[in-house]
């Protein structure tokens, strides 16, 4: 045997468990899954092909699957952008030299790593349950309410789209990497220039940081797409369906109702969503994302 095949048959050696894990765990799953949209699957019995009809009831008959659209399409319109801002905020306070700069990122990362746990969902739905302290605060101040914030639909959604701004600390790191890469002489220049601070920062610290911003936009929608865990510990998608969001929806289809073939076909729809929005904002990114090195720039 060649050397030079020695070295390939080793390659192939060591990436063989994660490509046998790939094609088990990953890929095999997502074409079955593929397949199961398009059929009568209880889970218990042997598949049945009938076409687009769960897509077509999906879309035509089922009124909570546009409740879970609905809903999931204002937490992440309105949580995600917020997340942003204020993750971009806190950076650019952290990208300045003080003293305990690195005990300050540790605990504003922190909720970013515990806030998708299930003990932290518990805890925020006693917060903000019946006879929880966001209501003893409430009463301290004089205001008394007949239902919990999480007991009213009117309110339920936004303590939800509160506890994900509360976790920024993972898009927050990541826009002070791109802060800690913008080189200071471009600051100096332009202070001899006459710019002043707000200057700077419009002129150069938000052009370049906008690679940043697309990066972590793109991330966070696909997180904020299929957020699961708050919307089915804290309100089970209550009440009222006013937390029903599109994974707990799929959820209690595949799981609860056993119509895997139905929850398959929303799995899917997901996908397809998700890529046609994320192909939407690759190609409008050259109106808004700054690229040193484009032509005609």
């Amino acid at each position: 045997m060649k050397r030079r095949d020695y070295h390939n048959l080793a390659g192939y050696f060591f990436i063989g468990p994660w490509l046998i894990c790939f094609f088990v765990f990953t890929l095999f799953p997502v074409c079955m899954s593929l397949y199961y949209s398009f059929t009568d699957f209880d889970i218990l019995s042997a598949p049945r092909f009938i076409g687009l009809e769960n897509y077509r009831y999906l879309l035509f008959q089922d009124r909570k699957f546009w409740q879970s659209v609905k809903v999931t399409l204002l937490y992440a319109f309105v949580s995600i952008p917020l997340r942003l801002v204020f993750a971009f905020f806190v950076a650019n306070l952290l990208a300045k030299r003080h003293r305990g700069q690195g005990i300050y990122r540790t605990l504003f990362y922190l909720p970013s790593i515990v806030g998708e746990s299930v003990a932290i969902a518990i805890v925020w739905r006693t917060i903000f349950g019946k006879n929880g302290a966001f209501e003893a605060l409430l009463n301290s101040v004089g205001v008394y309410t007949e239902y919990s914030v999480l007991g009213d639909s009117r309110t339920a959604i936004w303590s939800l789209i509160l506890m994900s701004i509360w976790q920024f600390g993972s898009p927050m790191l990541i826009f002070l990497a791109g802060l800690k890469d913008i080189p200071d002489t471009y600051y100096e220049a332009a202070s001899m220039d006459g710019a002043n601070s707000f200057q700077r920062f419009w002129k150069i610290t938000v052009p370049l940081i906008t690679p940043i911003f697309l990066f972590n936009l793109i991330m966070q929608m696909i997180t904020g797409f299929m957020v699961f865990t708050q919307g089915y510990i804290i309100t089970d998608g209550g009440p009222l369906n006013s937390t029903l969001f599109y994974v707990v929806y799929l959820y209690q289809t595949t799981f609860e109702k056993f119509e895997a073939g139905r929850g398959s076909a929303m799995a899917w729809m997901l996908l397809l969503f998700i890529g046609i929005l994320t192909a939407i904002l690759f190609s409008s990114s050259k109106y808004w994302v700054f690229e040193e090195n484009r032509k005609g720039d």
